[in-house]
């Protein structure tokens, strides 16, 4: 069977542990063997499993940066050009371009941008709204809120071949390990 055909039919080999340390064990354990499209679930946050699957940091950080100055220039140059340019008005003698009155208003734009640039990007990177996800047809998986750990490799990736990673997630103590449907 190709690789194109398995990417139809199954989503990937979901593995289930019952405590962080196997977790963790078999996701260095699945990362040294080569796999790259990898995730776990787990109802708590687990440290270190991020890294042993290879995760890598992504750009939200500078989207937040570009928004949070975008909104700065926004809020300084709005100002500037409605006070200069469209509607001077002379107050008390004070030059037409006085920007210490324009530092309330330009942080306050500098926060929104930054705001809502980290939650569209956030719902953007997550690919969120997510309604339905195949992960979700897996019998157990509402398990993995409340007391057990699962590591899924997705056919997505280069060298899946659902035999093999399913003998390889059972011989990492698994208790149990099941193909999941697209």
């Amino acid at each position: 069977m190709s690789h194109e055909e398995q990417t139809d039919t199954v989503y990937g080999v979901i593995a289930r542990f019952g405590d962080t340390d196997s977790l963790l064990a078999a996701a260095h354990k699945v990362r040294e063997a080569g796999y790259t499209k990898t995730d776990a679930f787990t109802p708590m946050p687990v440290h270190g499993v991020f890294e042993a699957l290879g995760g890598k940091r992504t750009i939200l950080a500078w989207m937040v940066f570009c928004g949070g100055l975008f909104g700065c220039l926004a809020g300084f140059f709005m100002q500037y050009a409605i006070n200069v340019h469209v509607y001077p008005l002379n107050v008390g003698g004070r030059p037409f371009n006085s920007w210490p009155s324009f530092i309330p208003v330009t942080f306050e734009c500098t926060i929104l941008g930054a705001a809502l640039t980290s939650v569209f990007g956030m719902f953007g990177l997550n690919k969120l709204p997510m309604p339905y996800h195949p992960i979700f047809n897996h019998d157990n998986f509402d398990r993995a809120s409340q007391d057990k750990f699962f590591l899924i490799v997705e056919a997505a990736d280069e060298k899946f071949d659902e035999q093999e990673v399913n003998s390889f997630l059972q011989s990492l103590n698994a208790e149990n390990v099941e193909s999941v449907a697209n």
